[in-house]
């Protein structure tokens, strides 16, 4: 099996990325989906950042707001590393037990799709990394046409996490995505092409 580490700053495209590789075939393990599946209501996770973060982030349901709680901790580090304590260590467990049930079941290429997945410290537990990056200007413009953010909220987010270039420091592969769809498709498929044959030699060597 072949595991990849998927990553890339807010507004890059890393999730298109991820869904050409699913539609290839690859098994995707999205670790914000793993990260919003450990805090549901009634679990440690849930308990420790309502605690921490007050009721005010959550709703009527007892859910998370995540959008309270990130014009929270996207403002103020203090506040994004006692979240990041919380979180990772049982995003981490979820995500090991994922990529062994992946292995388990003998799939081919498996993608860990984090944004953090540096900082987390969770390239031990892939193969190679993948980055996505886009210029400064695209993912501006991208973020206020997607997500409304103003330049400020695009400015805190930005900041907030590494520079393409400390994580290009840690990258196998680096997809740059300021053109059309087409053309971040066709790269990506050819590098899913590439990891397609290596995952049949190193099933091959092990048989």
């Amino acid at each position: 099996m072949v595991t990849i580490g998927l990553t890339g700053g807010i507004g890059t495209g890393k999730s298109t990325v991820s869904r050409v590789l699913a539609r290839a075939g690859a098994t995707i393990i999205d670790a914000a989906l793993v990260g919003h599946q450990v805090y549901e209501p009634g679990t440690s996770v849930w308990g420790a950042v309502s605690q921490t973060f007050g009721p005010d982030i959550l709703f009527q349901d007892q859910q998370v707001d995540r959008k309270k709680l990130g014009e929270i901790v996207f403002n103020d580090p203090t506040a994004m590393a006692k979240l990041n304590a919380i979180m990772r260590p049982a995003m981490k467990a979820v995500i090991v037990k994922r990529l062994q049930h992946a292995a388990d079941q003998g799939d081919p290429v498996v993608v860990l799709d984090s944004a953090t997945l540096i900082e987390a410290g969770w390239t031990s537990l892939i193969d190679e990394v993948w980055l996505v990056t886009a210029s400064r200007e695209t993912v501006a413009l991208r973020l206020q046409k997607r997500n409304g953010f103003s330049d400020e909220a695009i400015s805190a987010r930005v900041a907030s996490q590494l520079t393409d270039e400390e994580r290009a420091s840690h990258a196998d592969q680096v997809i740059q995505n300021n053109g059309s769809l087409e053309e971040l498709t066709a790269t990506v498929e050819a590098l899913w092409a590439e990891r397609i044959i290596e995952a049949k030699v190193r099933n091959n060597d092990a048989t």
